[in-house]
């Protein structure tokens, strides 16, 4: 995954750019860069692993290094970036969040038509903001370059561009997968891939680009180079997981959706008989808490935390390359009150059930500590498909995702076809696939929120969202 955060700004622009890439932290934990643009420097660009350290500490000097009135910054799970090109178009700096999966395809493409190169990275393969900035290149200027990259590749790709006179271009990808936010202030204009990031800063909302659309921020304003699409699929597992509780996009607010999505999930508990004798509900990880607060409030049971994570050391169990690594760290972080889980029948509820490994170990943690019984609900339907437009999940092999395995283990891939009747609780397949998963993690009890309640939550019509990895369904 990975976050943006730009400015253009009267004054110099270093300081906004800093801490709103800052606040895009917990999108990414690889690496993180800053480009800024100087009358007198030009552009300039610093780039930096954060896999160790946070981006404050490696970011710090750069207010005594770098100087301009316009930047951009980001927090790459990937490849280092923003990257620096000079082309026939202009010199400029480059940031990519997204997906490519015709990168092969492309290569090779330009390579043999172009007799070009690509700076390879270890195993051979290619940045794939290099590979963008290649295909703009193709074009005779920024705009229509943007476009043709968009409608080469297959995914997604959200740009920003700094140019060398000092302008930000910005695009939100095709089918607006991921939100582009301008605000602005007195002094100028910013764009970000979360809305705090520059409330915080003292910008105010200005609007929120279309699908596809391509505009120029400038300290003279805002230039529309290319208008939106009428055809939207933003992403809906930014308001279940990956999203920040404190921003909104398309107006919605994430910690809101977060509460009603854990009312609904606690509502048809209540009209199917399940789980009624409980002691407390509580949220895992942290973005599984407010669905929890929204399932306790409509349940009538008490909110608990069983076991607090001690963070600060280890703040992200997921920053490890290796799952072993990152299971052992996880399992280090967790620090149990004894009084809230002795004897208790305990419900959580995670944003998500992907592999299941983390949470088998919380479980078997819950009831090594004295547990009665954990019941589980995820605030998300079953994720049987990995997601083929953005990089959110570290899931490798669709066969890692712990329900499209149960479903090939008990049917093959012919199974696959069923994965509607898998996700739905009321039918016979849907009732098999929870049983075999609490068999396996140790469940007392496992339900999913269903598509419908997931997309009520969020308030949006289905046909904006995108829904592909629960449901497989392409555009």
């Amino acid at each position: 995954m990975g976050g943006y955060f730009g400015a253009v700004s009267r004054k110099d622009a270093i300081s906004d750019v800093f801490f709103g890439t800052d606040y895009h932290s917990h999108l990414g934990t690889r690496r993180a860069g800053i480009a800024v643009f100087d009358n007198k420097l030009g552009l300039q660009r610093e780039i930096h692993n954060i896999q160790n350290s946070p981006f404050r500490t490696k970011f710090e000097d750069i207010f005594d290094e770098m100087q301009g009135f316009a930047a951009i910054g980001c927090i790459s799970d990937y490849y280092p970036q923003p990257l620096l090109i000079r082309s026939e178009i202009g010199t400029y700096a480059i940031i990519v969040i997204g997906m490519v999966n015709n990168e092969d395809e492309l290569v090779e493409k330009y390579l043999s038509s172009n007799k070009g190169h690509f700076g390879a990275m270890t195993g051979g393969k290619v940045n794939t903001t290099e590979l963008i900035a290649a295909l703009i290149n193709q074009k005779e200027n920024y705009c229509e370059g943007i476009k043709f990259a968009q409608n080469a590749i297959k995914g997604s790709a959200c740009i920003l561009m700094l140019t060398d006179h000092g302008s930000i271009i910005a695009a939100r990808d095709r089918f607006g997968r991921l939100p582009v936010l301008i605000g602005k202030n007195e002094d100028g204009f910013c764009v970000s891939f979360e809305s705090f990031a520059y409330q915080k800063l003292g910008y105010e909302d200005e609007r929120e680009l279309g699908p596809g659309e391509i505009v120029e921020l400038s300290l003279e304003g805002i230039t529309q180079l290319a208008p939106p699409g009428n055809k939207k699929k933003i992403c809906a597992f930014l308001w279940s997981y990956y999203g920040y509780p404190t921003s909104s996009y398309e107006g919605k607010n994430v910690e809101v959706m977060r509460y009603k999505n854990g009312k609904i999930m606690a509502r048809r508990d209540k009209e199917n008989g399940l789980a009624q004798d409980i002691d407390y509900v509580g949220g895992v990880p942290d973005s599984g808490t407010p669905h929890a607060i929204g399932y306790a409030n409509e349940s009538d049971k008490d909110f608990a935390r069983a076991f607090i994570k001690y963070t600060p050391t280890w703040s992200r169990s997921f920053t490890p390359a290796k799952q072993k690594e990152r299971s052992k760290i996880a399992k280090m972080k967790q620090i149990p009150i004894h009084d809230l889980i002795m004897d208790k029948k305990l419900l959580f509820v995670d944003d998500s059930i992907v592999r299941g490994t983390q949470l088998k170990e919380t479980v078997d943690f819950l009831y090594s500590n004295g547990a009665k019984a954990v019941h589980m609900r995820s605030a998300c339907p079953p994720i049987v498909y990995g997601c083929k437009y953005l990089s959110f999940s570290r899931s490798n092999d669709e066969m890692e995702l712990i329900a499209r395995r149960v479903i090939v283990e008990l049917e093959g891939e012919e199974g696959l076809k069923y994965a509607e009747e898998y996700s739905d609780s009321s039918t016979e397949r849907g009732k098999k696939l929870r049983e075999v998963i609490c068999d396996k993690l140790g469940f007392a009890s496992l339900e999913f929120q269903s598509l419908e309640g997931i997309i009520e939550a969020i308030g949006l019509d289905r046909s904006e969202l995108c829904t592909y990895c629960w449901d497989g369904k392409e555009d």
